[in-house]
């Protein structure tokens, strides 16, 4: 589930849709949650569908540390990649705002963390921007992410959370015992799926 506060608007042809802030997100809001509504596709189903279904599974999916593809049931699965976003996963399993979004900013987040099976080619058009994502990017640049959300983190406890009712039990334990010691610190590296390591 996406953040309230957010809405989908037409890019261009090339990028398609994208989700835009409608309201100030300050940094450390939490702006996606994985809910119970969100649709899971083990691989071995994954396998049955056409390649018309697969192709659009692919482009709107993303890839669970259990091996499922994820398909968001809302605005979510419209959420661009970007070299430099305003948003990243955490080990948590939910996305956080690593900087404050201005209205009418679009969301963007890392797609790298996605457990990627394949080469992507990107358009952020950052100056930054490596054009080409690939599933090494993971390992490559997951401590670099860390410690951007480790400074982030503890904000989640001192903003408006819409989304946090929707965190399970277990997680909110889990964010409870960093608020307490910052040394319990779940790293991203937790959302790895390991059959794709081999990458």
């Amino acid at each position: 589930m996406v953040h309230p506060d957010t809405e989908i608007r037409l890019i261009d042809p090339k990028i398609g849709y994208g989700i835009f802030a409608t309201k100030r997100i300050p940094e450390g809001t939490i702006v996606y949650v994985r809910d119970e509504l969100e649709i899971q596709i083990s691989e071995e189903e994954f396998e049955n569908y056409n390649e018309i279904y697969k192709n659009l599974i692919r482009k709107y999916s993303y890839i669970d540390k259990n091996g499922y593809r994820i398909l968001s049931w809302d605005l979510a699965k419209y959420v661009n990649h970007c070299c430099d976003p305003n948003t990243v996963i955490t080990g948590y399993g939910f996305e956080i705002a690593i900087r404050d979004i201005e209205p009418g900013e679009e969301i963007t987040d890392e797609y790298a963390f996605f457990n990627l099976d394949k080469e992507e080619e990107v358009f952020c058009e950052k100056k930054n921007c490596r054009k080409r994502i690939k599933p090494e990017d993971f390992e490559t640049y997951y401590q670099e992410w860390d410690e951007k959300i480790k400074k982030t983190l503890p904000k989640i406890f001192i903003v408006e959370q819409p989304l946090f009712g929707y965190i399970d039990k277990n997680t909110k334990k889990e964010l409870e015992e960093f608020r307490k010691d910052p040394s319990n610190y779940k790293s991203l590296y937790n959302l790895r799926y390991k059959k794709l390591i081999e990458y």
